[in-house]
């Protein structure tokens, strides 16, 4: 499982044309699942996304994590992180989950953050729709975090 984490001044979901959910500061996490994930990787990850020190304490080093900065969650499924572009011009798509796995394990993620940091602080994107992503960056700093095989 692959977690790709922006910092953000804000970022946003839409859909339709229609807003589905925005947050302010905090973090932009693209999560992707792959075919051999299972639910104990979802919980790792989501605890160790919760906990990543990513904002700054009074001396500008990155010393404190979403959780203790009381800041915003927006969680989006973004099977193509397992994009494998060794070969070719077109990525491959072998590694990601097929819907029926991604889904289950996407969800386990969301709620696993919610109960590390505070659920009513996390928002979602939906799982299988077209949707249109808006952020403002907070550095840049975006981050790529990994769950442990046979965690």
């Amino acid at each position: 499982m692959r977690a790709l984490i922006q910092r953000v001044k804000e970022a946003s979901v839409t859909i339709d044309g229609a807003v589905h959910n925005r947050i302010g500061a905090g973090i932009l996490v693209f999560l992707g699942v792959a075919q051999t994930d299972n639910s104990e990787q979802a919980q790792y990850l989501a605890r160790r996304c919760a906990d990543l020190r990513i904002f700054e304490d009074n001396f500008g080093k990155m010393n404190f994590s979403v959780k203790e900065t009381a800041r915003e969650v927006l969680i989006v499924s973004q099977f193509t992180l397992y994009a494998d572009t060794r070969k070719g011009n077109r990525p491959s798509f072998v590694d990601a989950a097929s819907p029926e796995i991604a889904e289950p394990l996407y969800l386990e993620f969301v709620r696993a953050f919610g109960a590390y940091y505070k659920p009513e602080a996390i928002h979602t994107g939906v799982f299988r729709a077209m949707m249109d992503i808006a952020l403002i960056n907070d550095g840049p700093v975006t981050i790529l975090v990994e769950s442990k095989d046979g965690v």
